[in-house]
């Protein structure tokens, strides 16, 4: 219902983008293969993390598991949850434990969060120089700040603080007895939460560096492709306004309101565009092409992955965490 609500109000920003589909042919080949490389290069940083958290040397398995889960979030209605929960069957069913998968992953979403919202703080110095910048991306600006200090509270406390991992272990374990109608205890779930945090902070503590790198190169590339896909269309806007305008609407994009952000994305960015500079045809232009590279080529992406993983794995795994 709330996905029918969102894409009714977003409908006529969704259409005004794709009319432009016609138009892609004018679009600077150069630029155009430019940003295709910059988002390949962004998912290729994205995997690698996740590889290193969940401390496996199977790219194969992280690779497919990944794209497939990508895919199923841009489909499914509140598609995050339930990609996500793809995503961790398919890395159970190659071997990795379920623990690990869970923790893994989770940490991965936390730290690619985090950076996404600590992105307005690195236009800060130019807005305080004196530059020039709409109210509404100002705005934008200082709610990702806030949303990066909660984020990174959020951080310490589960990582020093080992109350909340066995709240969350006794509340996760009382949802499972009421649905399978079973009782056991929460404690060995506590007590496997907080191993598998110790060691993913133990990981994290020895490559702090390229776990650093990696997030950077995920988004910094996924920016790079979007201002490949302005400068395709011959627009010339100030990047730090468009980084504004990008970090501003890949938050809008994270709310599980429609698939991957289908039509929010869409609305807000060719919108958030305008407010930077960039002429409304060379918004829209730029919005389609950054979406086709970031959204729509990942979703057939994920399709393949999902065959090939059949037929080395022969399926997915669809027991619960606790039956491993």
């Amino acid at each position: 219902m709330v996905t029918g609500v969102t894409f009714y109000v977003v409908l006529p920003a969704l259409l005004h983008v794709l009319a432009a589909w016609p138009r892609l042919s004018s679009l600077v080949p150069a630029w155009l293969s430019l940003m295709l490389l910059a988002e390949v290069g962004s998912f290729v940083c994205s995997l690698a993390l996740q590889r290193m958290i969940l401390r496996s040397r199977d790219w194969f398995a992280v690779v497919t598991a990944s794209l497939v889960g990508n895919a199923v979030t841009n489909v499914v209605p509140a598609g995050d949850a339930v990609g996500a929960g793809v995503q961790f069957r398919m890395l159970v069913s190659s071997g990795i434990d379920a623990v690990q998968a869970g923790g893994g992953l989770a940490v991965a979403s936390l730290l690619n969060a985090g950076a996404l919202f600590s992105l307005p703080i690195f236009v800060l110095p130019a807005v305080i120089g004196g530059m020039s910048v709409n109210r509404d991306l100002l705005v934008a600006a200082l709610l990702g700040i806030g949303g990066f200090v909660l984020i990174a509270a959020g951080g310490v406390v589960t990582f020093y603080y080992d109350g909340v991992l066995r709240f969350a272990a006794r509340f996760t374990q009382s949802i499972l007895n009421l649905l399978r109608r079973r009782r056991h205890s929460w404690a060995p779930l506590a007590q496997r939460l907080l191993e598998q945090r110790d060691l993913i902070a133990a990981d994290l503590g020895r490559q702090w560096g390229r776990a650093i790198l990696l997030v950077a190169g995920r988004i910094g590339l996924d920016y790079l492709s979007l201002l490949a896909a302005l400068r395709a269309t011959g627009a010339r806007p100030n990047p730090a306004l468009v980084l504004l305008a990008y970090a501003a609407t890949t938050v809008v994009g994270l709310l599980p309101l429609t698939p991957g952000g289908l039509g929010l994305v869409e609305a807000t960015l060719s919108g958030l565009l305008v407010l930077a500079g960039v002429k409304d045809t060379s918004a829209l232009l730029a919005t389609l092409a950054y979406r086709l590279g970031g959204y729509w080529l990942p979703i057939m992406a994920g399709g393949v992955s999902y065959v090939l993983f059949r037929r080395r794995y022969g399926g997915v795994d669809t027991e619960t965490p606790s039956d491993h």
